[in-house]
């Protein structure tokens, strides 16, 4: 088990795959705190600093497409990676959103928690200094 202070805003709806990514992350040694709805999760990240967003797409109240906008906008929050989890995967264009959004990396369902818990380790690695 990786031990690390880094925390992770995981923003989805369907309580039973909240509890799956949370545990996932929680195993990887990772803070983990879940919103259900879009809106919860802008209200977190707007009163606490988050290293990286898991977000489902298709969520009441704010989806996570208008939650990564609201992140993107958001001051100092684009060294912020953000994980994009979505039943979609074929309706959207998700190059056009990496682009625009700032998204690292994107999941169709279903996923595999264990490639999301990689994919987080992969995008909090430490930064060489030269």
């Amino acid at each position: 088990m990786t031990q690390t202070s880094h925390r992770i805003l995981v923003a989805e709806d369907n309580a039973a795959l909240a509890s799956v990514v949370r545990f996932s992350l929680e195993s990887a040694g990772y803070q983990v705190e879940v919103a259900r709805n879009g809106r919860l999760a802008w209200e977190l990240f707007d009163e606490q600093p988050f290293d990286l967003v898991v977000t489902d797409q298709q969520m009441p109240e704010m989806t996570g497409i208008e939650l990564c906008e609201h992140i993107t906008a958001s001051r100092g929050a684009m060294s912020v990676p953000i994980i994009l989890l979505t039943a979609k995967g074929l309706e959207l264009d998700l190059p056009h959103l990496r682009n625009t959004l700032g998204i690292s990396a994107a999941y169709a369902k279903p996923f595999s928690p264990a490639q999301v818990v990689q994919t987080v380790q992969e995008l909090l690695l430490p930064v060489a200094k030269s």
